[in-house]
């Protein structure tokens, strides 16, 4: 299963689709909204995010294990070093790998102050690339500590992110090649907007790759797409999200749309990200869809 999706990564067209378990005791509605759709027959693979933007929501490692029963397709989990010490991010990779989830998505994780539950504290024993070093040495045979495990852990796939956009395009190259250098086998943006970019973004992950030392694999880049139907979002996007652009030609179309009614600004904003899917996926087929469980939006952007 995880061979096929590292095949299809490295030599093939690849898609994913976000899933973000929610806040509740059940993520079965989320999977059967999936399977209604039947979007499992348009992806390769599917993601779980880890309580983002640090508000409580269902474990992002048992939702992986439940959608990847489900459709039989791999599921990258995210995990986060916001929540966990070295020993609780360790316990779970054990656990996760008898269960056959190993595709891991590597995060540092929102800060704990944005979190709805009151004074909690972030964990933060170092950023995503330390998850990286401890996916490496499971790969090993051992633990972080360099203590060789009774059975081995199968082999674990570790997958990292990167902003989309940086006003000095060197500094996304550094931290491409910091987590290429930590194991990263796929590298996903934030968001993108328009093709210059991703070309700007595809040209850095070359020289990221060119820098970094022959014993490392190469990374691939995976482009993030998250549809906008709404100019709120456009213009939330451009103004409060780091690493993301969102080109004022899209906000002036969707503010125009806007007077026109909720409609003609959902058809307006659509187009623009249906468009670009494809433009997108014409200059690099390895791509990751956040909808933001709007299931019906991906399936639409997808067909």
């Amino acid at each position: 299963m995880f061979n096929t999706l590292i095949d299809k990564l490295k030599n093939s067209t690849y898609i994913t689709l976000e899933t973000t378990p929610g806040h509740s005791a059940r993520f079965n509605p989320t999977i059967d909204k999936i399977a209604e759709l039947e979007l499992d027959k348009y992806v390769d693979g599917f993601s779980t995010t880890d309580n983002p933007l640090a508000k409580l929501k269902y474990n992002s490692l048992f939702a992986a294990k439940m959608l990847q029963e489900r459709f039989n397709k791999p599921v990258i989990a995210t995990m986060s070093m916001r929540d966990r010490n070295k020993i609780a991010l360790q316990s779970d990779l054990l656990a996760a790998n008898e269960v056959d989830i190993r595709a891991i998505l590597a995060l540092t994780g929102d800060p704990a102050n944005l979190s709805d539950q009151p004074h909690v504290k972030g964990v933060f024993e170092g950023d995503s690339t330390l998850l990286l070093e401890m996916i490496g040495a499971f790969n090993s045979g051992m633990s972080y500590a360099g203590k060789p495990f009774a059975e081995k852990p199968k082999e674990i796939y570790p997958f990292a992110v990167i902003n989309s956009y940086a006003k000095n395009p060197k500094t996304l190259q550094k931290k491409m090649q910091k987590k290429i250098k930590h194991g990263a086998l796929g590298i996903i943006s934030q968001p993108v907007y328009d093709v210059e970019s991703a070309k700007q973004l595809l040209d850095l992950i070359e020289k990221a790759n060119n820098e970094c030392c022959l014993e490392h694999k190469k990374a691939e880049l995976v482009l993030g797409l998250f549809p906008i139907t709404k100019l709120r979002t456009a213009q939330f996007l451009s103004a409060h999200v780091p690493g993301i652009n969102v080109p004022d030609e899209w906000i002036e179309k969707l503010r125009i749309a806007s007077k026109g009614g909720e409609s003609e600004e959902y058809k307006v904003g659509f187009e623009l990200s249906k468009k670009l899917f494809e433009d997108l996926k014409e200059l690099h087929p390895k791509m990751h869809l956040m909808t933001a469980n709007q299931f019906k939006i991906a399936k639409d952007i997808l067909i």
